[in-house]
């Protein structure tokens, strides 16, 4: 079992500090939440969006009507691309600087919501850009409170402290956790992801079926990670090839909705390591690239190079994807991993997406050099050689 992989003399720190609201309907806890944010004074907002999905999931209709009906003062930035940049964000937050917002709503997947929290940091400080956030140039301690309406089913950011925007003419791709940019609400609501296409569908939810993976085996994971993780795995297993099949389902949109939600409080917990600090340089450098896909493309190989460190964890947690006999072997585990991905759709390697041979040296190069993916090549549970990270790079094309 699991348990033989953690070290009880090692004290762990178990976080869950948004408060979210999860089931059909439940855009409609929004109204409550304009409510309270108008009697404490927050009454001018913010808001980041997509360009299409907030209104085409009806989302727009809810949150529009209660912002009007509590006299909240509103802006709104709907120009949030897949991999959002630095300037992106600075633009947004000089649009909520012309009202003097004093909060930020993030409606649609990670991207809007991530773009939020990054905007909430920068109202508190209002002298520094987008790009010194993302490059560590400065520490935050505060920030605007943040709803999150959250559309997708994959990236658990609507319940953590993780942030991600591009820097592309460094071709950077950084992470940021800070305490202050947990959202106050989020809000997830499986009505609002029946318009999620098929690919999309998959892409998220192999999202988080990689926070899981990195979050159970990495040296940092405790736990109540493995115990989210395990439910994930067993969710994302049974309701993902239902969602495929009908994305009107809305039971197998809640529960991937959850599994999403617990992915990421499990890597809340548990951090990150080789499949995410591998994929930003490659949603760096090709910003196209759709971010579950990237790292369904690395998983089987991490799963690989992760196996015999952590063998008991990935068959307890992960033998629905991968096998749960006592004789698997990591090469066996990889095969399985590859074959489960390819059940759901993701049958794509790196060549398919435009790398070569000629990519991986500068790809090994920027998941050491982009600020924050150091710490979490750190977490893994085999040295993070650029021997190791350019090996899975080249399993992977």
């Amino acid at each position: 079992m699991w348990e033989k992989d953690i070290n009880i003399n090692e004290i762990k720190e178990i976080r869950a500090k948004s408060t979210a609201y999860l089931g059909v309907g439940a855009i409609e806890k929004f109204n409550d939440i304009a409510a309270e944010l108008s009697s404490k004074g927050f009454n001018k907002v913010v808001i980041l969006t997509g360009r299409a999905a907030y209104k085409k999931t009806g989302a727009w209709d809810v949150v529009e009507k209660a912002l009007k009906d509590n006299n909240i003062e509103y802006v709104l930035y709907d120009k949030i691309s897949p991999n959002p940049e630095h300037k992106d964000v600075d633009e947004a937050c000089e649009l909520g600087k012309s009202i003097g917002a004093n909060c930020v709503i993030g409606i649609g997947g990670g991207s809007p919501i991530d773009a939020a929290k990054s905007v909430a940091i920068l109202l508190e400080y209002p002298e520094k850009k987008c790009a010194e956030l993302y490059e560590l140039k400065f520490t935050p301690d505060k920030a605007a409170p943040v709803i999150a309406i959250n559309l997708t089913h994959g990236t658990g950011t609507e319940v953590d402290r993780f942030a991600v925007v591009s820097i592309p003419e460094k071709e950077y791709k950084p992470a940021i956790a800070y305490d202050c940019i947990y959202p106050l609400y989020a809000i997830d609501d499986p009505a609002l992801m029946v318009t999620l296409p098929e690919y999309q569908t998959m892409a998220v939810s192999v999202d988080a079926i990689n926070h899981v993976f990195e979050a159970c085996t990495a040296l940092t994971a405790n736990p109540f990670s493995i115990l989210c993780g395990k439910e994930t795995v067993r969710l994302v297993h049974k309701y993902l090839p239902r969602a495929l099949a009908d994305g009107n389902d809305l039971e197998a949109r809640y529960y991937l909705a959850y599994a999403s939600m617990i992915a990421g409080t499990s890597f809340d917990n548990g951090l990150l390591h080789f499949t995410h600090a591998l994929e930003h340089p490659l949603s760096a450098v090709k910003t196209d690239l759709t971010h579950g896909v990237g790292l369904g493309i690395l998983l089987p190989s991490v799963v690989k190079i992760c196996f015999d460190a952590r063998k008991e964890t990935i068959i307890d947690v992960f033998g629905p994807l991968v096998g749960d006999s006592e004789d698997l072997t990591a090469e066996k585990a990889c095969e399985n991993m590859r074959e489960w991905l390819k059940s759901v759709g993701l049958t794509m390697r790196l060549k398919d997406e435009g790398f070569t041979e000629a990519d991986l040296d500068r790809l090994t190069e920027l998941a050491f050099t982009t600020p924050s993916l150091d710490g979490l090549l750190s977490c893994a549970p085999v040295q993070a050689t650029k021997e190791n990270v350019r090996a899975i790079y080249a399993e992977s094309l």
